[in-house]
């Protein structure tokens, strides 16, 4: 039983990063707020994202998911910045992505569940 919760869990991670994405990759599109469709689209997708993440935050560790949340997040935002937008991240940012993703495989490998 115990597995199909932690699977619960990851089911929503998963669906929150997928959320998130939407909301943060369109965020551009809102124009300041000033667009009512898009802007709506992005409320209403944030709200969504954050009530998955505080499910799958009640099966699995905080950190884990918060970690894995924050860096699949800004992984895929990247990319759909540089494939939508035209926006290539220098050396810098591709070092920074690189360390992140690092960071997290580490943290869900090697990290102690308590």
């Amino acid at each position: 039983m115990k597995s199909l919760n932690l699977f619960s869990g990851y089911i929503y991670l998963i669906i929150a990063v997928i959320l998130g994405i939407a909301s943060n990759g369109f965020l551009k599109t809102t124009e300041s707020f000033t667009k009512i469709t898009p802007t709506i689209f992005c409320i209403i997708s944030i709200v969504a994202c954050i009530f998955c993440l505080s499910r799958a935050m009640s099966i699995i560790p905080v950190g884990f998911t918060y970690a894995t949340y924050g860096a699949l997040t800004i992984t895929a935002v990247t990319l759909f910045g540089i494939f939508k937008y035209d926006q290539t991240p220098n050396l810098y940012g591709i070092i920074g992505l690189t360390l992140i993703i690092t960071g997290v495989v580490l943290l869900n490998i090697f990290g102690k569940l308590k």
